[in-house]
This record gives C-alpha cells, structure tokens and sequence, in this order.
C-alpha cells in the first residue's frame, strides 16, 4: 500500500458501491486492481464471493498469481478470477437444462465449426458464389452479438446457413463461444431463481479492460450485480480499439447510465514513457470529441525526440528500419527483443519480414495458428470428448473415420440422417441394430468393431481406478493414429510437430487427470484456453513484428510505427463509416507501446496487389504536437555525412556478415 501512488491508494481503498477506474497507458492498472482485490479480502470480505472478470485466460491467470501472492493461496483459490466465456460456462453447466439443453452440451468450435459452415454452403447452394466460411462464421457471430435473429440477417444466403448452423449444433446439444455468452446472458434474465443464486454467489465483482465489453457483456454484468451495486470497473476510453467487434466504447463513455452516481478515480501517472512520447500520444489524443478527460502524467522527464520519417518507399522504409536496429543491435547494450515494429494490416509485414532475413535479424511474428486449432489436436480431443460424452455428435463424426477404419462418408450420411429421423444421437444410431442391418458387412462390422473397441476405453474411464491420460495414450497407440498423422506430413519436421501436439494434450490430459479433473473439466479448460491469444511473445526470442491491434498491454524499449499514411491509419474504411476516432485510438494505444524511442515513419509510393500507388501522409500527422518531434526524411538521412563511429560500426557490421557467409 505504501508504494501506490495518491490515485492508485484512492482506487485500493475504493471497496463498495459502484467504482470507475480510468487507468490510462502504463499508470499501473494491474498493479492497482490486484491490490484492490487483496485488500477488499483483506478487511474481511468472503473469497468466494469475489468474481474478477477479465478477456484473456492469460491476464486471468496473471491476475490470479499477483494476488495470491499478497495474500493466502487458499483464499486465491477460492476467488473466482477468469474470463466472460469461462463465467458462462461455469453458469450453464449448472443450469442450462433451463434452456432445454442437457447439461453434458458440447462447445465447438475452430476446425468443427469451419467444417459444418462449408457442409452448409454447398447444402444450401452457396458453393457457386465463392463465399469462405470464415466470412459466415463472423456474420454469424455479430449477428448473434447485437441479438440479431439468423432468419434476420439481410443476406438471404447467409441467413439461410446461419439457420441451418443454429438449428444444426442444437440438435447435437452443442453450444459455439457465442452461444456461451448468449444462453448465459438469457439465462439470468429469463430465471430470477437463477439470478438470485448466482448474485448471492458474489458479493464484489470486478471487470478489467471494461473498455472491450459489448451490449451483451454489459447486460451479463448488470444481471451478475445485486442491489448493493459493489461492482468496480477498470479500463481506458482513449484505448477502446475493437469496435470492429462489437466493443462498445459507450458502456465506459456512459457508465453513470448503467450504474448512477460512481466514484470516479483516474490513473494519469505514467511509468512506462518518457516525457516526449507521453507528450506526443497527449497531443493526438485530445483531439477525439466525447472521451473521458484524462492525459499520462510522465514520471520520465524529457527523453529523445520522437522521430518522423518520410520514405520514399515501403521497401526503403522497411530496409532502413532493419539496418538502424542491426547498427544500434552491434553497437551493444540492446537486445533484440527490446525492438518492435507495428503495422496497421497483416499485409504490411512482408517487406519488413524480408529486411530482416537479408540482415539475418531474429524476429517473432505475432499470428501463428492456435495450438489448439491443429488438426492432431482437435482429433485427440474429438476421442476424449467421446469417452465423456457419447451423444456428441461433433466429435464422433470428426474422428468416425480417422484413421480410417471402414466407415465411409456415405455410410456416415446415413447414420446422420438415421438419427434425425429417430431423433437420437449419431452413437445410438451406430448402437441400432435396425440401422446397421441396412448396410453392408463392411461397414456394418466396421461399426460394430469400433462400438466395442471404444466401449471398452468408456468402461476404464468410468471406473476411475486409471489415470484418464494413461487410458487415452493406450487408446490412441491401438488405433495407429500417430502413423496415420504421419502419412499426411509432407516433411519430418511437420510430422515431429504432429507428434509433438498429441502427445501435449494426453501429458496436460494425465497431468488433469492426476489432480482430480474430470474429462469434462479438462474438456471445458481445453474449449476456453483455445480462445486466448496462443502468441505468448516471451516464449519466443527476437526483434517483435506485431500488428498494433495485437500490441494493447505490451511495452518495449524500440518503436517503430509504420505505414502512418491515409487509407491505412486511418483505414480507408473507417473514414467511410465514419470510425476515426477508433483509428486515432489506435495509433494513440502504438505510441503508448514506447519506452525510450519511437520512430514513426510514412510512404510516398506503396506497393499494393504488386502496383505502385501514390501515398499522401496520415491526417494524425497534422494533429501532433511538434515540441518533442525530429522530423526529417529518408533522402536527408542517407545523405548526411556519418562520423567516424558510425563508419566503424558500418564497416565492423559489414565484416561480420561477410565471415557469416563464408562459414555458412
């Protein structure tokens, strides 16, 4: 308590009613918000009582961490600190039976939901207009999220599959993430017994990155809260950037209209800046109409100049970029990972990512597949889910024929429609001597064959005398399945990563298993844990090239900003629907990311689809003030005459990449 500073004490000490905490960039809101939580257990309040609502399993098990060390980890333990998905989980497992669901509901997701949207493009005639899942699946998704219904979306086409879609995974008793926060919003709001049994469970709850909540998340907390209203918010207007999502800035704009009269405590002290960048970020900022009042306060006086770069070119600027942080790299007393570039669009990564092969400069990527989006791991998880749970329908009929064991496709259409007709599951359609005595012997012994081998592994788990991930290992060894992945991978490493993933889920399975998880636990940790951001930048080494999306609540030493022009930041589409102020937000959250330097730099020509095309400077450039800004060009740099310092460091940079090559 006696290093917060005024603020940060005043917000520590703030423990009931409705609370607002305006953190700006870098002022300590976790450091803030964790000690809160110790102290309100601390004079007394009940842990179990306390939800802490965050947006990434990450930042929950951050959170979680930094409190239990303040205070016992029993009480840590009790507490429930974890995601809006995760909440929701944990909410209908006990009471979706409400809903007509059964309680033992399956979530799909990732592959299994990409899967099902292309099955239901081509049912419903779509395959002809060149539509990609992905772009249904988000339809579908924000609908959903401003309570649009499927039979409501203006596009007939889409429409039509989001029906399809819904009316698909609730017949196999399954809910998608969306669904999860939907089913538990209703929930709340269609069951007062449910309400009441789930607002006597807290009596304190907590919110971080309030920001990024949308219309449903709000409606989720206001049912969560009781008459006592001690709900605490925490989060920064001026880094609200994910409207594009549904984030609805509004709900932290408009707080007093969903909880009146709040106490108000704003975070300004800024330890992570130096004085020129926090005044640089203040100046851009303040030009967005509407926002909370607010400006970082520097704890670092001074600092160097921002600098503000024109480029000929997005290959010089790329080029230039990588031999500055190569110079500075060799010059010592930098590493690597202390450089960052950030870029507006994926796209704008290529350039740079080729600069930093030429010069041999490690770097990190921030955007690889998901963990738990490969298809070993989906598969591993489709048999555990099986052992668990026999009605569910997705999984069955994502592993039925891998590695393939006689069941055909046309066979499985068969099963499915079989049991739409008989309105059961798919595994009790297999189970049917009725239905198996339509097909052939192959596929009929196939079926029973599997029946009985999968049987057998329900029968181990059900005992509970085995460790789960014991059972699962022996199951995927009798069914070849690691040879199968393998005749799919077209090289050794591709088929040691496959390898690699399975034998993940079964160790993290046995490790579950050996605490006292169910299948159904793991399960459900597995579903919410393939949401976070799998891009975990410190399990990684080298120079970080990050979109400026991705960088919200990351700091480093060396910025770069790039691509500052019109029609990239700002985004040519915000200007059309009129969403500026989220791109000034934007661009406000990258300056934000710099410790001791920053470069922002912009093109005069760009290459787009292969064409050069003329680029004109972003309008934020206008918007900044010049006190702490050194602004030159790319022509004025290359042509100024370089000390002798930076000879040798050129010369000396340039001799060991030459003795690189010959060694190689």
């Amino acid at each position: 308590m006696s290093s917060l500073n005024k603020a940060q004490f005043e917000a520590v000490n703030a423990l009931d009613g409705p609370v607002m905490i305006l953190a700006g960039a870098g002022t300590g809101k976790t450091r803030t918000v964790t000690c809160r939580i110790a102290h309100l257990i601390d004079q007394g309040c009940d842990p179990s009582g306390v939800l802490a609502v965050t947006f990434t399993n990450k930042a929950a098990a951050e959170m979680k961490e930094r409190i239990g060390d303040m205070i016992s980890q029993k009480a840590a333990k009790e507490m429930m600190v974890c995601t809006f998905h995760s909440l929701c989980v944990r909410i209908l497992r006990q009471n979706i039976e409400e809903l007509g669901y059964k309680k033992n509901f399956s979530i799909i997701m990732g592959g299994d939901q990409t899967g099902l949207i292309k099955q239901l493009i081509v049912r419903k005639g779509g395959s002809k207009e060149k539509i990609m899942p992905g772009e249904v699946l988000s339809k579908i998704s924000s609908a959903k999220n401003a309570g649009i219904a499927m039979e409501d979306i203006e596009d007939s086409l889409i429409s039509a599959i989001g029906v399809a879609y819904r009316d698909e995974i609730r017949a196999q008793n399954a809910v998608d993430f969306d669904d999860l926060l939907l089913l538990g919003e209703k929930l709340l709001t269609n069951f007062s017994h449910v309400r009441r049994q789930w607002q006597e469970r807290f009596s304190h709850i907590t919110v971080d990155e309030f920001q990024d909540t949308n219309a449903l998340q709000m409606r989720l907390i206001q049912r969560l809260v009781d008459e006592k209203r001690n709900i605490c918010v925490v989060g920064d207007d001026d880094q609200s950037i994910y409207g594009w999502r549904g984030a609805e800035v509004a709900n932290i704009l408009e707080f007093e209209r969903f909880f009146s009269n709040p106490r108000i405590i704003r975070l300004e002290e800024n330890y992570r800046s130096s004085e020129a960048i926090l005044h640089t970020a203040n100046s851009l900022i303040k030009h967005n109409i509407g926002r909370r009042e607010k400006a970082l306060i520097p704890t670092k006086a001074g600092g160097e100049p921002v600098k503000l770069i024109s480029m000929p070119g997005d290959e010089e600027e790329a080029q230039f970029i990588a031999q500055e942080m190569k110079a500075i790299h060799d010059r010592g007393g930098k590493k690597w990972e202390d450089f960052a570039i950030l870029f507006r669009t994926n796209g704008q990564s290529r350039k740079l990512e080729e600069a930093m092969r030429e010069l041999k400069i490690p770097y990190r990527m921030v955007g690889a597949q998901s963990f738990y989006d490969r298809r070993e791991v989906r598969d591993v998880l489709a048999y555990i889910e099986l052992l668990a749970n026999q009605e569910a329908d997705v999984p069955l009929l994502r592993i039925l024929n891998s590695p393939p064991r006689g069941i055909g496709q046309s066979t499985i259409v068969q099963a499915v429609d079989h049991s739409r007709e008989m309105q059961q599951s798919v595994w009790e359609s297999l189970n049917d001597e009725g239905f198996r005595s339509q097909l052939g012997a192959r596929p009929r012994n196939a079926i029973i064959a599997f029946n009985h081998q999968l049987q057998g592994y329900i029968d181990r788990i059900q005992t509970g005398s085995e460790n789960a991930g014991h059972v699962v290992k022996e199951f995927i060894s009798e069914i070849d399945y690691v040879d199968f992945i393998h005749r799919g991978c077209k090289t050794p490493d591709e088929a040691e990563k496959r390898s690699e993933g399975i034998h993940d889920v079964i160790a993290q399975l046995a490790k579950a298993s050996d605490k006292g998880k169910t299948l159904r636990v793991f399960l459900d940790e597995s579903s919410l844990a393939s949401d976070r951001d799998d891009d975990d930048i410190e399990k990684k080494q080298g120079a970080t090239l990050i979109t400026m999306h991705a960088s919200k609540g990351l700091e480093f030493p060396n910025v770069y900003i790039v691509g500052l022009e019109q029609g990239i930041l700002p985004h040519s589409r915000s200007v059309e629907e009129g969403t500026v102020d989220e791109e000034r937000r934007l661009l406000y959250v990258g300056v934000t990311r710099a410790q001791i330097t920053l470069t922002l730099s912009y093109c005069s020509i760009r290459t787009k689809w292969g064409d050069k095309v003329s680029c004109t400077p972003s309008q934020f450039l206008q918007e900044f003030d010049v006190t702490f800004i050194d602004e030159t060009s790319y022509e004025d740099i290359m042509g100024t005459e370089i000390s002798d310092e930076e000879a040798a460091d050129f010369f000396s940079s340039m001799r060991a990449m030459l003795l690189e090559d010959s060694d190689s």
